[in-house]
């Protein structure tokens, strides 16, 4: 056996330390669940948001049920191996479905409720999938339109919304749990004995634009052992003495969010709870905090652990800075001596500095807790920020606050996660520390001590699905992960990530150069700038496409014509009057223009070497949202579609 494999039933070789005092005991997610079921029977497992109220479950209702729906996946034909999709919003039909299949010897996918008909055609069929799991009517016609095509295709189960026209095969939610009373307890037992933590029991996957899906293989000790290191390394509750509350709201089918709101969760024994069903059904997308439903359910569950993504630290700040503007001159004094306060002593806090200044509890009475009770975030006590790093000007903001928001960094490839922050272990834009009895590594340095970032663990994958040539040059013969992101680690083992090799520009004299930190500094220099995207492929110079921030709307997710209070608040004090987008656009604003100009030009007194000065920029006509495709659903920039769907603007920069 070796540290990868390609196929669905192969098992791979752990990677254990050699001292076996250290290695955490393998187990499958099963005993896992079971662990806790016993230990924590009647604590609350999970809470669904309905019109009536709360619908709760406790952990053994919870396990029971996922036993339930195990058995109702062997009934309707889940074969040993063979793959379960889902696709719907986060719920807890979601993580029941999850985890029954697995249990019933199954192996799990999750798909984005924005993948098309096609897209889960390509899928389906290159993962023979027996069984497909879907939230509502809408997910169902795209498999009813492709089901003739779907040969391995055992069931279909509906869990929201009633089923309009009866089918072969098509259950109910209640309908597919029935079909339990027809398996025995020993049948499943049998099957969930059979496991090995080093198989695999979910998948993970990328559409890459040729449409054919790159399949990721995790383990159940992938899961397993990740969740008891990311618990080892943070300050979580436990039971009897407290219980974690979060609120899911991240799509399950990452690797990020599901390693935290499902698996963490389960390990700590902590509550999940769910939005209600009906958010999303105008757009693909969760609703950012302010504009939707996510600002009144923290607001009403009050969790404990808070894990978001840049585009919501980026709402709520600005909501935040709203709510600043909206109240009385004296109290946005007052705001703004506490928030200098605050920023002041957490900088030192962060140097080992525990002594705080006298006036601190009055700036937390009359300013932190205040801004916390507004988000919903009373109670919270751990803040999380997941996907791409955030700029200093938001970790300073929430700083100033008393809100540290610690960074992650993470692949699939190992499990979603292998370095954080924590209280122990905090530094301003640092990833943070390698979880516990991993290893990471920076090779081929350049002259400012960048290179590429290697990874060794038992959060590594299993490897790329029917892919031998992927497989083998992303892990190699000692199991080191190859991640193709560059950065650098300081002194005390820190991480810093600063781009990722795929994303490497190379000038048409053959020079290249890492976007990212461009990017970052621009983003600084113009704080009304969201996204700033550098280009230059094959070109002679670099040229940067800047989107500005604009309001979302609250129904469709997409970005409004209106600046953000934060950008509007900040073209006053340039004495500009903009509060539209379209008043800056075209070099209409000439004091905007102007400060874009200045900034640029900082910018490129900065960099070190003449190709990575920016010649000419742009601003976009619209902010880049998840909806329009610019985001991924972590709201990641993707860079290939941007430079597809703005070929145009690229093409006028360099006439």
């Amino acid at each position: 056996t070796g540290y990868w494999t390609t196929k669905m039933d192969g098992e791979v070789q752990l990677r254990l330390q050699n001292n076996s005092q250290e290695n955490e005991a393998p187990c499958t997610v099963h005993d896992m669940i079971m662990d806790t079921a016993t230990k924590f029977t009647h604590y609350t497992a999970l809470g669904s948001k309905y019109k009536k109220g709360w619908h709760l479950l406790s952990y053994i209702e919870y396990y029971e049920l996922c036993r339930r729906a195990a058995k109702a996946f062997l009934k309707v034909g889940l074969e040993r191996f063979h793959v379960v999709g889902i696709m719907g919003f986060n719920s807890e039909e979601w993580a029941i479905a999850n985890i029954g299949a697995i249990m019933a010897g199954g192996i799990t996918v999750g798909i984005l409720t924005t993948t098309s008909s096609k897209a889960c055609q390509v899928l389906a069929e290159n993962l023979e999938m027996d069984v497909f799991v879907v939230d509502n009517d809408r997910q169902l016609q795209k498999l009813i339109q492709i089901q003739g095509y779907l040969k391995h295709l055992k069931a279909i189960i509906q869990y929201k919304e009633e089923i309009q026209e009866m089918r072969p095969n098509l259950y109910s939610w209640k309908e597919f749990l029935d079909l339990a009373d027809d398996i025995t307890d020993e049948r499943l037992d049998q099957v969930i004995d059979s496991q090995k933590p080093n198989q695999c029991c979910t998948l993970m996957f990328n559409i890459e634009a040729s449409g054919i899906p790159k399949v990721m293989m995790l383990s159940h000790d992938n899961i397993t052992w990740t969740t008891a290191a990311i618990v080892q390394s943070l300050s979580y509750k436990y039971p009897p003495e407290g219980q974690e509350v979060i609120v899911s709201y991240l799509p399950l089918n990452h690797m990020g969010p599901q390693i935290f709101d499902i698996w963490v969760t389960i390990y700590v024994a902590g509550t999940l709870y769910f939005p209600p069903s009906d958010v999303g059904k105008t757009s693909g997308i969760m609703q950012a905090p302010g504009t939707g439903f996510l600002m009144d359910m923290l607001r009403e569950v009050q969790p404990t652990t808070f894990y978001g993504i840049p585009w919501v630290w980026d709402h709520m700040l600005d909501n935040l800075k709203a709510s600043h503007l909206d109240s009385t001159a004296f109290r946005r004094k007052v705001h703004k001596w506490a928030m200098q306060l605050g920023l002041k002593a957490n900088k030192k806090r962060m140097l080992g500095l525990t002594h705080l200044p006298l006036c601190f509890g009055m700036a937390k009475m009359l300013t932190f807790d205040p801004a916390r009770k507004f988000l919903g975030l009373s109670k919270c006590e751990q803040f999380f920020n997941m996907g791409q790093g955030l700029p200093a000007s938001i970790l300073d903001f929430f700083l100033s606050l008393d809100i540290t928001i610690f960074e992650v960094y993470g692949l699939t490839q190992c499990t979603g996660i292998h370095c954080l922050s924590s209280q122990q272990a905090f530094r301003l834009l640092s990833s943070g520390k390698s979880l516990p009895n991993t290893r990471t590594n920076v090779e081929e340095e350049n002259k400012e001590g960048i290179g590429n970032i290697s990874i060794w663990g038992r959060n590594v994958f299993m490897g790329y699905l029917h892919d031998k040539e992927s497989s083998s040059k992303m892990i190699d013969n000692q199991g080191w992960l190859h991640t193709e992101d560059l950065g650098f680690l300081d002194n005390d083992n820190f991480l810093y990530v600063v781009g990722t090799s795929k994303d490497i520009i190379t000038l048409s004299s053959g020079e290249t150069v890492n976007p990212c930190p461009i990017e970052e500094r621009v983003k600084i220099l113009i704080p009304i700038v969201r996204y700033a995207m550098v280009v230059g492929q094959g070109a002679p110079y670099l040229c940067i496409l800047l989107t500005i921030k604009c309001q979302i709307n609250m129904d469709t997710g997409e970005p409004r014509g209106t600046l953000t209070s934060e950008a509007t608040a900040f073209c006053r004090t340039l004495h500009s009057s903009a509060t539209r987008l379209v008043d800056v656009l075209d070099g209409r604003d000439h004091v905007i223009t102007e400060f874009i100009n200045k900034a640029i030009e900082a910018a490129n007194s900065e960099v070190s070497s003449e190709t990575e000065k920016i010649v000419k920029w742009i601003i976009l006509d619209n902010d880049f949202s998840v909806n329009n495709g610019e985001l991924g659903a972590m709201t990641r920039m993707r860079r290939t579609v941007v430079a597809k769907m703005y070929q145009e603007e690229i093409q006028k920069l360099y006439e």
